[in-house]
Parts: structure tokens; C-alpha cells; sequence
């Protein structure tokens, strides 16, 4: 199927354009999961375990929260930095 018919068909809502991706082949970009291991301090494990339960989420997701909204500021400010000059 041409782009064009499929772009036609993804406009039209009454066609399920699902059947037409190969979803055997689906890809997150940037998401490939990678282990690491990383020891923290008691304190520090009891205080996102707190904030986890508070959130309502594991203690895992509220650790990658964080780091993403980290990572994020950071790529923000850099990105700052480069306009300002």
C-alpha cells in the first residue's frame, strides 16, 4: 500500500487502519531496557518508599520519574545555554 492510500485511510475514522502495521516489528526509539544496579543509602530506600506508596506507584517507576525529569531539566538548560550565546 502506497503512503498516500494509507494516510487516506488513517484520516478516514471509520477505517481501522490496524490491520494494515506489521506489528511484529514495533519499536519504542530510545526504550530499550537496559539492567543496572545501584546501591543507595538506608535513608534514602525507607524516603522512596514513602513517596512511592504515597504516589501510588513502585518504587522503581518513582526512581525513573525522577531521573527522566532530571535528565530532562538538564537537556533543557543545556539546550538554554546554546540559544543564549
Amino acid at each position: 500500500m502506497k503512503a498516500e492510500m494509507f494516510d487516506q485511510k488513517f484520516d478516514d475514522e471509520a477505517v481501522d487502519i490496524i490491520d494494515y502495521l506489521d506489528l511484529s516489528t514495533i519499536q519504542r526509539p530510545n526504550q530499550a531496557q537496559r539492567r543496572v544496579n545501584v546501591d543507595f543509602p538506608e535513608w534514602m530506600i525507607e524516603s522512596l518508599d514513602k513517596e512511592a506508596s504515597r504516589v501510588g506507584v513502585t518504587q522503581q517507576s518513582i526512581i525513573k520519574v525522577w531521573l527522566a525529569e532530571r535528565l530532562e531539566d538538564i537537556a533543557a538548560s543545556k539546550a538554554l545555554q546554546r540559544t543564549n550565546r
